[in-house]
C-alpha cells in the first residue's frame, strides 16, 4: 500500500503542483517549452504505470483492507453513468479545444464552441471525474479508493488549473473564449443537441462498446448487473 500511496502522491503532485501552476512557467522559462512538455509526458506516462502496477499488487496483497461496502444498487448504474463519462470525454479529445494541449488558437476561430464544448470546456476532465468517482463509490477497498480517488483529484481540480494557466498565458483570448462556455457541466445554456451527433459521438460509442463488453476479460470484473461476461 506504501507504494500505491507514494505513486498517488506524485501523480497528484506532477498534475496539481506543478502543471497549470506559476512553477511551471518558471520550468519553462529554463528549458522551453518543448523540453518541459517532453519531460512532463514521460513522467506522466511512467507515473500511471507505477500506479496500475502498485494498485495491482495492493489488491492482490493482504494488506488492503474494507473502508465501506458500496449500495449494492451502484451495480445498475455502472453502465449508464460510465457510458456518460465515455461521450463527453471522447469526443471532448477529438475536437478542437483551446484548453487541450498545444490548441490555444482554436480560442480565436469561429465555431469552436460547438458540441460536447457547449456542456463544459473541460469534456475529457469532466469524463474521468465522472469514470473516476463512479469506480471509487462502487469500490470500497483502501487501494481502490486511493486508485480512482487519484485519477478524481487530478481531473477534477485539473480543470480550475488548466483554466488558470490559460487565462495568464493567453489573457483576453482565452476571457472571450470563458465567456462563451463554462467548466461545470451545463452551467450555461445553448446546448444544440443536433451537433451532439457527429463522427466524433461515433467513436466514442464504438470505443465504449468496446470496453463494455471486454471489461471482465481486461479486468476481471463484469460491469453488467448480473454479472453476465460475454466472452
Amino acid at each position: 500500500m506504501t507504494m500505491l500511496i507514494a505513486a498517488a502522491a506524485v501523480f497528484i503532485g506532477i498534475h496539481l503542483l506543478i502543471s497549470g501552476t506559476r512553477l511551471r512557467d518558471a520550468i519553462t522559462g529554463l528549458i522551453g517549452e518543448g523540453a518541459y512538455l517532453g519531460l512532463f509526458s514521460l513522467a506522466s506516462i511512467a507515473a500511471i504505470a507505477w500506479l496500475v502496477m502498485s494498485y495491482n499488487a495492493a489488491q492482490a496483497g493482504a494488506d488492503d483492507p474494507i473502508l465501506y461496502t458500496p449500495w449494492t444498487g451502484l451495480r445498475h448504474l455502472a453502465i449508464p453513468v460510465v457510458a456518460i463519462a465515455f461521450l463527453l470525454a471522447v469526443p471532448g479529445l477529438l475536437m478542437p479545444n483551446p484548453t487541450s494541449l498545444k490548441q490555444e488558437g482554436a480560442a480565436a476561430k469561429e465555431g469552436t464552441v460547438r458540441g460536447v464544448l457547449c456542456i463544459t470546456r473541460h469534456p475529457f476532465l469532466w469524463g474521468v471525474a465522472i469514470w473516476s468517482a463512479f469506480h471509487t463509490a462502487a469500490n470500497g477497498d483502501e487501494a481502490s479508493v486511493i486508485f480512482f480517488g487519484t485519477f478524481f483529484l487530478v481531473s477534477f481540480f485539473g480543470t480550475f488549473s488548466i483554466d488558470a494557466k490559460r487565462r495568464r498565458t493567453m489573457g483576453a483570448a482565452w476571457d472571450a473564449f470563458a465567456a462563451r462556455t463554462s467548466n461545470v457541466p451545463f452551467a450555461r445554456g445553448g446546448i444544440r443537441i443536433g451537433e451532439l451527433f457527429d463522427w466524433r459521438l461515433a467513436v466514442a460509442v464504438a470505443v465504449f462498446l468496446s470496453v463494455l463488453f471486454s471489461h471482465a476479460r481486461l479486468f476481471g470484473v463484469s460491469p453488467f448487473p448480473g454479472g453476465w461476461v460475454p466472452y
